[in-house]
């Protein structure tokens, strides 16, 4: 069984148990919230659009982390001109409890 959820404009493809990282939420750790479901399919029987309505997906924020450090250098040669900054992503780790058909 997957379902198809809805988060921060992107989709992702999830499992019951699957954890995974995704854009800062704006939900405490520890806190379970239910994303939309655009699509859930148990093997045989795929649900779009109307046939979601008893589809849930619950999912628990496990913690907010900081994604990998990204350096990025800019130069212009003959201009003395360079600079150097970077950023960290700032996500959070949630783990998919289960799929409620």
């Amino acid at each position: 069984m997957y379902a198809v959820i809805a988060l921060g404009g992107k989709q992702y493809r999830v499992r019951p148990g699957e954890k995974l990282s995704v854009d800062r939420l704006p939900h405490a750790e520890g806190d379970t919230f239910t994303p939309p479901v655009l699509m859930a399919s148990d093997g045989d029987k795929t649900r779009l659009g109307d046939d979601l309505k008893g589809v849930t997906v619950s999912a628990r924020v496990v913690q907010h982390t900081l994604g990998k450090k990204i350096h990025v250098m800019t130069y212009r040669p003959k201009k003395d001109s360079k600079r150097k900054i970077g950023h960290r992503s700032r996500l959070s780790l949630i783990e998919i409890e289960r799929i409620k058909v």
